[in-house]
């Protein structure tokens, strides 16, 4: 009934709207609606009464619930359906347990914090509540499995795009799917799938951002490799505008990868990465190898030269930059 009442108040927010009127429009009684905007109140929505006029909405809270979020939406499909919850394990798993039953492409899920927020390569992601943003996209691709790493940097360039166009700053990309500031890491992506050895089920699209933390919110060990936008800016970000660019983000992008296929997500990808020439040292399934980075092949592996000039082919793992 929350979701009824904003819209109600959203769609003149200049008048007032009675009490009677909403409770005829929503089919219940006039104390049950006082009841729910005592609750909105208490979430933070600023709503003045009038004994005589009824309701009027002044402001909204910086929440990220459907509501709140399609309100701001600019997108054509992706996030028309949003799983919104206080807590979550993990976004990814909730959304891979959605998928599994049938949700739809472009589906999400929205958490307000996560208890087992979760990273790549096992490792845990830091996740508040009413700080950040974390959330997973479902994806039904109708490509090859071997060419599901291309959603992981098609993601990372509309990450990197959405905190540009939102903040005037600009985000470079460690491979595969790290958004960093300053050398500083401010999102991240994990994507799974499921699939078959010929086509793919599902992509499920996770990305965790932060937005909102100040330095010290972050654990000791994360802090000096971590960071938000507002502690890059000195100002509070709204989540919801974020997210909003975020999600077009990533609609305009995947379309682009299937129209045009991975090389233009890999020109995008390659002028933030700026990977080329770069010495590295490339931790992958318990081995580590130096080198100089030379590209990303055409389907996201990570190309790198070793000091003999030999090419070694990553697929997975994690890079350090040694100069």
């Amino acid at each position: 009934m929350d979701e009824e009442i904003l819209q109600l108040l959203r769609k003149h927010p200049s008048t007032f709207h009675s009490g009677e009127e909403i409770s005829r429009r929503l089919q219940v009684s006039r104390t049950a609606i006082w009841k729910r905007i005592r609750h909105l109140r208490s979430l933070g929505y600023e709503i003045e009464a009038s004994t005589r006029a009824g309701y009027r909405l002044i402001q909204s809270p910086d929440l990220l619930t459907p509501s709140e979020v399609k309100s701001s939406l600019k997108t054509e499909w992706m996030g028309k359906v949003i799983h919104y919850f206080t807590r979550l394990d993990s976004t990814n798993s909730k959304a891979y347990e959605l998928a599994t039953r049938g949700a739809e492409e472009g589906e999400v899920v929205i958490s307000e914090s996560q208890e087992k927020g979760r990273g790549r390569l096992g490792r845990n992601w830091f996740s508040p509540p009413h700080l950040n943003l974390y959330l997973s996209v479902i994806l039904r691709p109708k490509i090859p499995p071997h060419q599901a790493p291309l959603i992981t940097l098609m993601a990372a360039v509309a990450t990197a795009e959405a905190i540009e166009e939102n903040t005037g700053l600009r985000p470079l990309i460690k491979w595969p799917n790290d958004i960093l500031l300053r050398g500083r890491k401010v999102a991240g992506l994990l994507n799974e799938i499921k699939s078959e050895t010929d086509r793919i089920h599902f992509v499920i699209l996770g990305i965790g951002m932060n937005l909102n933390m100040d330095e010290k919110m972050f654990p000791q060990g994360i802090r000096s490799l971590a960071t938000s936008l507002k502690r890059e800016l000195g100002r509070t970000i709204s989540r919801r505008d974020l997210l909003s660019s975020l999600l077009q983000k990533l609609e305009e992008w995947y379309a682009v990868f299937l129209k045009e296929g991975g090389e233009a997500i890999l020109r995008a990808w390659r002028s933030r990465a700026q990977i080329k020439g770069k010495r590295l040292k490339v931790t992958s399934f318990g081995e580590s190898i130096t080198g100089t980075g030379v590209d990303v092949d055409s389907d996201g592996a990570l190309i790198l030269e070793t000091r003999s000039g030999e090419r070694k082919r990553v697929v997975a793992g994690d890079i350090e930059y040694t100069r």
